[in-house]
């Protein structure tokens, strides 16, 4: 079956087994970062790959909360990529934008009671051995994919977040090669950063688009 080679052993890594389902998300995973940060629209199917590889993965490893983050990430996946193609006030795709302040104080009480929630779950319903920093990853990768289907240029800045957080657990967890992943997302993160910032800043992006003239009024 399928999932028996993905769950099987490519290689070893400090003496701890590297599965083919981590080792093809390595791949497709830097591959949907480098393309987020491009603005390129493959980024949503190449992601939607990569996170029912990493379902599998965190679903074998105890990370409940984050095997279960990859289900709403297919969602947002194919909601991202709709919007990137038709969003936008002149429903033909969106530019990068910055995240308002009304905008910051909802993904901030619905990071906090996302994070509150997911902690009590795991603690109480599951055998994890780390629930508060899995419900923490978890909030922080949830409001940095609605903020990447949006186009907001601070999603970036959340990602950054979970990345700092991530690649100690994933060490912690005995996943080393999905630790290398994400501190080489971490670095992807700050290019995609400084490119949406760079976008922001484009000469036809800060110059309003000249009105024609309208027919001169009549004259009595």
């Amino acid at each position: 079956m399928i999932i028996d080679w993905l769950t099987g052993t490519a290689f070893r890594v400090a003496g701890t087994g590297t599965t083919w389902a981590e080792l093809l998300g390595f791949a497709t995973g830097v591959l949907n970062v480098w393309l987020v940060a491009r603005q390129r629209i493959a980024n949503w199917p190449i992601g939607i790959a990569n996170v029912l590889l990493l379902m599998l993965l965190f679903g074998t490893a105890g990370l409940y909360a984050d095997a279960g983050l990859q289900v709403v990430y297919v969602a947002l996946g194919c909601y991202g990529w709709w919007h990137w193609l038709f969003g936008g006030e002149r429903r033909s795709g969106l530019e990068v934008s910055r995240t308002g302040r009304g905008e910051w104080l909802t993904l901030a009480v619905v990071g906090v009671l996302l994070t509150g929630a997911l902690w009590v779950l795991l603690d109480r319903a599951t055998d994890s051995t780390v629930p508060l920093p899995d419900a923490v990853t978890t909030a922080l990768s949830l409001l940095a994919t609605y903020g990447q289907t949006r186009k907001r240029v601070e999603s970036w800045w959340l990602w950054i977040a979970a990345d700092l957080i991530y690649i100690p657990l994933y060490a912690y967890k005995g996943l080393h090669l999905t630790a290398v992943l994400y501190l080489v997302f971490l670095a992807l993160c700050v290019v995609g950063l400084r490119a949406w910032r760079a976008d922001l800043r484009r000469p036809d992006r800060l110059t309003p688009t000249p009105v024609p003239p309208g027919p001169a009024p009549a004259t009595a």
